[in-house]
């Protein structure tokens, strides 16, 4: 078993924060989470435990060059990291990477077995409620077992997932100056569309608002619209082809970065998934 660190940079998201805290936790131990607050005004995760949080001085400023000066932060820290780990996650708050329970082995076992020399990829899994059949969340319940549809996205086809240092682009969506692999077995689910009530709240979130993430928060509804308005198709059935689409189709603009010719598809998620998270 190799040693693996996650860390993530946040700020007001302390729902997130906790079931990430609860997820990594057990996947890779809670002293190998590195927290990242962004804001000395942030109260630290109730569940926290073991987990190193760290506040960092809040610099406010809009969200295109914020980001780049995130990553650029946690490119750096998670270069320190490798000193001592073998194997870095870096995800936002509401990523769950993620094993196929089908291999049988747990999130640490298969990374420790993988042979990328410098990251790997897992499918971008977008979810999100399906307003007409899908009720408003229940926090207390896992979110798989509430939400059962996913928008196959190559925005979350992120490799964050790395075995030596590395200059992470914004979002973590590419690696400056690599290829990308996405490995047959991974899947990186992003919970930011998991609600539509958690959403709109998000409107009135004056913090957000100041700093330019307007659009952003458009995104996560739009994600929410196309689950509710097109046809779902069985995961199982397009995952691989899904994956070669990604691989072969890059964005002019960026030829380390996987695309999917704008095809909005809409997966249902396999029932082996269902109580990871």
């Amino acid at each position: 078993m190799k040693k693996i660190a996650a860390v993530t940079m946040a700020r007001n998201d302390e729902f997130f924060l906790n079931k990430w805290i609860n997820y990594y936790g057990v996947q890779l131990g809670e002293e190998n989470l590195y927290i990242y607050l962004d804001g000395e005004d942030q109260p630290i995760p109730e569940n926290a435990g073991k987990t190193n949080i760290i506040h960092c001085k809040r610099v406010v400023e809009h969200v295109v060059r914020a980001e780049k000066r995130r990553l650029r932060f946690l490119s750096q820290r998670a270069a320190e990291l490798l000193k001592t780990y073998d194997i870095i996650i870096g995800v936002d708050a509401d990523e769950f990477l993620a094993v196929d329970p089908e291999t049988g082995k747990s999130l640490a076992e298969y990374l420790s077995a993988l042979p990328y020399p410098t990251s790997v990829s897992a499918l971008g899994m977008d979810v999100g409620q399906h307003l007409d059949l899908e009720q408003t969340l229940d926090y207390s319940q896992p979110f798989l077992t509430q939400r059962h549809f996913a928008l196959l996205s190559s925005r979350y086809t992120k490799p964050s997932v790395i075995f030596r240092p590395v200059r992470w682009g914004s979002g973590f969506h590419r690696i400056k100056g690599h290829n990308f692999r996405i490995d047959k077995n991974l899947y990186l689910f992003h919970f930011g569309s998991i609600d539509y009530e958690m959403i709109m709240s998000r409107f009135k979130d004056r913090d957000r608002m100041a700093t330019g993430r307007e659009k952003h928060i458009k995104k996560r509804a739009r994600t929410i619209y196309i689950i509710s308005h097109r046809k779902a198709h069985s995961g199982n059935k397009y995952f691989k082809f899904a994956r070669i689409l990604q691989y072969c189709i890059r964005p002019i603009y960026a030829l380390n970065k996987p695309a999917m010719l704008g095809w909005k598809l809409v997966v249902t998620i396999p029932e082996q998934f269902q109580n990871i998270v």
